[in-house]
């Protein structure tokens, strides 16, 4: 259940305890700033020494203020923050922040500390924020309890970096970003990611979450929040390394980095997934205004040839699509533009801007009219004009007129705008001038760069507002996997409806002989507990009859001496595509997926997608359709169409099976066999946890 979070962002009254008028201490900080709506609640100080802080009487303990306070903040050393929590809770706090440091990150005892404190307050059914934070604002509710002041606005920060709290605030400033609320998450001792997610998604001032966070706790539940949260959300986070990878014992361990397990994660959840604080400022800049649309047809419009061919390539490059407008589009944007005009997309109006300014407006109307066009990419020399005439330089000389004309075109811009849903995206060399600056106040996202502008209209395509996301959610845990051999595995899943060929597992001759008279050949052959057999030769194929099966067995007996060994029907390969499909358990999103191109070449070719466990059968026919050499799946070269419906229903019963077996940390199937009529898997593997 979501948890009331009222006492914690509008409280009736507050205390900061270690208040200070030494500017060195936090608590200095958190005082002045708490001081500053005093009219809005009561506003306590408290010092041990008592006397005055910042001018005001200090109390020197929290009973002394004599009567309930509803928010406490703790910036104590640490060998007295225990006692300030309990006296927090004696005085009726129902919210703590704690500043204090020096647990969970310091050690395990720390972490003991940590967990004890935490116990105490959930008891006492209050809420803490930290420890090892940075504090809280609410610019709605005039509530400032950290060091600095963030603008006001519709933003929510939830960070577990305060300085990279700060950088979001000055890159956004120019973009006149600001924010509802800020909380520096600290350990998430109590109060977590996931329960401040959900009460920003409540939270009516609050338009777009801004998150950075390196430690997601409940990474699944995180990611059910944000595709639950009605709102756009905006993800930056680090330490996707590949460090985890280095112990895994097959290639779907092998293949998994975090960074692939939370880009999936986002992708199920349609969070936005951000590498640097800039580009978090160019998705927040672009989500602030509100205008989503489902479709990535993107119309490029230029007044030069360079910077539309550039702006095509960024468009791309960022996933969006730039086709070619159909004729009556075209049509349309002739009637408007002179001959030399290219309207084909990239739409350049090739110099007619400067002999009629209001030509921009008229070709972005016409763009934003036409059922082909999902979204508009204006990008090159508008602003111009009116940089010149305003001192900003670099517009010719004397050009009051167009100045005038190119400012009424922004006008006229920002009113076809206000008739359409479509989103509209404006890279220019003059973003500071009167005409961008039109735009930028009428909701049109203005970026000097053109990769910033691709990127923004990027996160505006694709998805439309509150359109919902699917992340899955985890089956009820089955009894457990008893036997983790191959065949102990390949029946598990067989059970599950995956189909196999006949297989039998021998150890000698004579029970070789036997398994070769339960089905006809071709056979293969195959070591067991052998890891990557087809690396070190423990797997022979098309042995045409029990007399080479025989032979097959004796010379890798010689070779490997392997315990056991599987003899199977050799499946028909022609016309047959070979994938993967894996399922990892990552420590904080738990169950992860991987579909792709498999066989002996999986992990030199490494074209696998992602997704959060267990995956649907429409999702995993997307994941394939999604790989680079998707193409194979339709048949290329004279080769059939493989069945693609039935490799996503297999595929959707292993990731189903491998969800509801928390004990198994890898489970694999590789190859499976994919062909026009339908598939099977030829190889399968567990690793428990």
């Amino acid at each position: 259940m979501a948890r009331d979070l009222t006492s914690l962002f509008d409280p009736g009254s507050v205390a900061v305890v270690g208040a200070s008028d030494d500017p060195a201490k936090y608590g200095h900080a958190v005082a002045a700033q708490a001081l500053r709506a005093p009219g809005r609640r009561p506003v306590h100080l408290v010092n041990r020494r008592g006397g005055t802080v910042l001018g005001r009487p200090a109390a020197r303990s929290l009973g002394e203020i004599g009567g309930p306070v509803d928010l406490v903040v703790i910036s104590v050393p640490g060998t007295g923050f225990e006692a300030a929590v309990d006296d927090a809770l004696a005085c009726g706090a129902k919210a703590i922040v704690a500043i204090t440091a020096g647990f969970a990150e310091a050690g395990p005892a720390g972490l003991a500390r940590q967990r004890a404190v935490a116990e105490r307050v959930r008891a006492a059914g209050a809420v803490l924020v930290g420890p090892n934070c940075l504090g809280i604002a609410d610019n709605t509710t005039e509530l400032y309890l950290a060091s600095d002041r963030f603008a006001p606005g519709r933003v929510a920060l939830l960070s577990q970096s305060g300085n990279l709290a700060l950088e979001l605030q000055l890159r956004g400033a120019p973009h006149g970003l600001g924010f509802s609320r800020f909380v520096s998450l600290g350990n998430q001792a109590d109060v977590t990611l996931v329960d401040l997610v959900e009460d920003c998604a409540r939270h009516e001032p609050t338009s777009v979450i801004a998150v950075y966070a390196e430690d997601f706790g409940d990474g699944r539940a995180f990611a059910r929040a944000a595709a639950e949260a009605g709102k756009p959300v905006v993800l930056l986070t680090a330490g996707r390394g590949t460090a985890s990878a280095r112990s895994a014992q097959s290639h779907t361990g092998a293949l998994t980095t975090s960074a692939d397990v939370v880009a999936a994660a986002c992708r199920d959840a349609g969070v936005e997934l951000v590498r640097t604080p800039r580009e978090m400022t160019v998705v927040l800049a672009a989500l602030a205004g509100g205008r989503r649309t489902t479709g990535r047809r993107t119309a490029v419009l230029t007044d030069g040839g360079g910077h539309g061919a550039v702006a095509s390539d960024a468009a791309e490059d960022a996933g969006l699509d730039v086709p070619e407008l159909g004729a009556p589009a075209q049509d349309r944007l002739r009637s408007v533009l002179w001959e030399q005009s290219a309207v084909g997309n990239p739409v350049d109006l090739a110099g007619m801007g400067e002999q009629r300014p209001l030509s921009y407006a008229d070709t972005v109307r016409e763009l934003l009219a036409a059922d082909e066009v999902d979204a508009v990419l204006m990008t090159g020399y508008f602003g111009g004009y009116a940089a010149s005439e305003g001192g900003l330089g670099g517009g010719p000389a004397g050009g009051s007129v167009l100045a005038e004309g190119e400012q009424r075109a922004a006008k006229e811009i920002a009113g076809h705008l206000a008739t359409t849903p479509k989103p509209l995206v404006v890279q220019s060399m003059y973003p500071d001038s009167p005409s961008c600056r039109a735009l930028a106040e009428a909701g049109v996202p203005v970026f000097d760069a053109t990769e910033d502008a691709a990127r923004a209209l990027a996160a505006l395509t694709g998805r439309s507002a509150g359109a919902p996301a699917a992340v899955a959610a985890r089956p009820p845990a089955t009894t457990p996997l008893g036997d983790p051999s191959y065949h102990g595995v390949r029946a598990l899943l067989a059970a599950a409806g995956v189909p196999f060929p006949p297989a039998r597992e021998i150890s000698d001759e004579t029970e070789l002989l036997a398994a070769a008279a339960a089905f006809e050949g071709p056979y293969v052959l195959k070591a067991l507990h052998v890891l990557h057999k087809s690396d070190a030769g423990g797997v022979a194929l098309r042995l045409a009859d029990r007399d080479a099966l025989l032979a097959a067995y004796r010379q890798m007996h010689a070779r490997l001496g392997a315990p056991a060994y599987s003899v199977e029907a050799m499946a028909d390969l022609s016309d047959g595509l070979e994938l993967i499909v894996g399922v990892q358990r990552d420590p904080r999103f738990g169950p992860v997926a991987m579909v792709g191109l498999g066989g002996v070449l999986t992990e030199t070719l490494r074209d696998v997608a992602f997704a959060l466990a267990p995956v649907a059968a429409g999702s995993a026919e997307k994941l394939l359709r999604g790989l680079r050499t998707a193409a194979l799946l339709d048949g290329v070269r004279g080769r059939p169409a493989v069945d693609v419906t039935a490799a996503a229903a297999v595929i959707a019963r292993i990731t189903e099976l491998a969800a509801s077996h928390p004990e198994i940390a890898e489970l694999e199937v590789n190859p499976l066999l994919v062909r026009p009529d339908g598939c099977v898997a030829l190889d399968a593997r567990a690793v428990l946890g």
